[in-house]
């Protein structure tokens, strides 16, 4: 079924696969939570979502605890939520979000990648449009009912509802994120995961060398410490 096939099915499981990248890149999310929206979860939306991929990436409470606990102290660092666009070998549009305390070394690095495998940096603007971003929640199916949470849960933003057979995807728009977000904790279900991620609005069809061609650029990009995600518009259902 050729590369991109084993790509989409293995790429949440290598994204995270080393766990120090893992948990560096919550801990950011924490430090940014903390610095937008103070360090009490039960006041900030965007902590608590934190603390929940935390989980999602069996991250220790100490570890979250001493996260929020440097993030308030007076010597935390500072970092930027930047994004970059581009695009891959063969037209393939990419957005790379990032979190990063020297936004000189980030650039240079998302360029240097982009250069090297075959792709270029370019200017804002220029494949955000081809993106629309969107609100997506996971949580197990058990004890769950499909029907009664969708009744539920479409006053509070839900447009969207899948069932894997071991989880239940939710997808509202963006705007929507916190009201969904609200309205699951005060259903009490448990949310595995939460993101807010970028769908393409058309995908590019390649054969398996382009696309291989295309995953060994966005590969790279996700070794890169200041890299928080990455979207793009090549056709992964194959």
């Amino acid at each position: 079924m050729g590369r991109a096939f084993e790509y989409r099915k293995e790429r949440k499981f290598k994204r995270w696969a080393n766990m120090a990248k893992a948990f560096t890149r919550v801990g950011r999310e924490i430090a940014i939570a903390v610095k937008e929206g103070g360090s009490d979860p039960n006041y900030n939306p965007r902590l608590r979502m934190a603390i929940q991929n935390a989980k999602a990436a069996n991250m220790p409470k100490t570890n979250v605890e001493n996260a929020i606990k440097r993030a308030t102290s007076k010597d935390a660092e500072s970092y930027d939520e930047i994004v970059y666009e581009g695009y891959a070998p063969h037209g393939v549009a990419v957005i790379v979000e990032t979190a990063t305390n020297n936004t000189n070394r980030t650039v240079a690095n998302i360029r240097h990648i982009f250069s090297k495998y075959g792709g270029n940096l370019s200017t804002s603007g220029s494949v955000d449009y081809m993106f629309t971003r969107v609100g997506q929640f996971k949580v197990k199916k058990e004890g769950i009912d499909l029907e009664a949470i969708e009744l539920e849960l479409i006053d509070h933003g839900l447009e969207e509802i899948q069932d894997d057979g071991e989880q239940i995807l939710l997808q509202c728009a963006f705007e929507d994120y916190g009201d969904l977000q609200k309205a699951l904790e005060e259903l009490q279900i448990e949310v595995e995961e939460a993101q807010i991620v970028r769908l393409p609005s058309h995908t590019k069809e390649l054969n398996d060398q382009e696309a291989e061609e295309v995953i060994k650029l966005i590969d790279k990009m996700e070794e890169d410490d200041d890299v928080t995600n990455i979207f793009h518009n090549m056709d992964m259902s194959e």
